[in-house]
């Protein structure tokens, strides 16, 4: 993959960075299937086991596909945006990011390349996702405009996690960082509103998923699931992508400069 993209006088460009990427995951399908396996098992098993607490009250549906399946997509989606992580991990440790940091390329290129393959990489599981869900009975009342909310807030999902998967590995420089960068997905989703409302938590857990983030990405994905999509609950999880994507994007770019330092 290294000679796959000529060095001319100004450099490869978004275009070859991203194809490259792309082509790196058309070669190599086994990257995919992380993304599909794990967020199927969830929403396939915790359906089928769990399916009695939708009569607990203030539970929004009597569907518990209709609510799990937004946690299992943006799941999905975070794992496609890990991705982003080991490409560029894989790049520290062959050399070829070497290569790029003393060609002529525009240095936000670098980091644009592996987030572009990201959002692509996404379509796949999501559509797997809401393919098991619609066998499994889900609803979306939402429509057409439902579907649309769906991917994206799952593109933002994975290119929020893409950028933090960056940000993490330039700042470690190895391979080793893709543990770390595992875990802040998994803190990042599962103290929110992945299972349950907030209004059916007590405690701490409530208070997390609350204030933390993906609630209100969550919030994006799953209103077409149980009803219209609104302004209301549209505009807090755009606000989250933008945030994310612009606070994580910049530090994986500052990242990127140190190491040309």
């Amino acid at each position: 993959m290294t000679s796959s993209i000529a060095f001319g006088p100004s450099g490869p460009g978004l275009v070859q960075l991203s194809r490259r990427a792309i082509t790196r995951l058309l070669r190599v399908p086994a990257l995919i299937a992380p993304t599909i396996i794990m967020p199927a098992f969830f929403i396939v098993a915790f359906t089928g086991s769990f399916d009695g607490i939708t009569r607990v009250d203030g539970y929004p549906t009597d569907n518990i596909v209709n609510w799990v399946a937004a946690f299992a997509i943006v799941q999905s989606a975070s794992f496609a945006g890990i991705g982003a992580a080991g490409a560029m991990a894989t790049d520290m440790d062959s050399g070829f990011l070497d290569r790029l940091l003393v060609s002529p390329v525009r240095r936000v290129l670098i980091v644009a390349g592996p987030l572009v393959q990201t959002a692509i990489r996404a379509l796949i599981p999501v559509t797997v996702v809401l393919l098991i869900a619609a066998l499994k009975g889900a609803s979306m009342p939402g429509g057409l405009l439902g579907i649309v909310v769906v991917y994206a807030g799952a593109i933002g999902a994975a290119l929020i996690m893409g950028c933090v998967g960056l940000a993490v590995v330039l700042h470690i420089g190895n391979i080793r960082a893709m543990a770390i960068v595992q875990i802040v997905a998994f803190v990042f989703l599962f103290p929110s509103t992945g299972q349950v409302p907030i209004v059916v938590m007590e405690g701490w857990l409530q208070t997390a998923a609350r204030y933390n983030p993906a609630t209100d990405l969550l919030l994006l994905v799953r209103q077409g699931f149980l009803g219209d999509v609104t302004w209301a609950n549209t505009w807090p999880g755009l606000l989250v992508i933008l945030g994310g994507v612009a606070i994580f994007g910049s530090w994986a770019r500052y990242e990127l400069g140190r190491l040309r330092d």
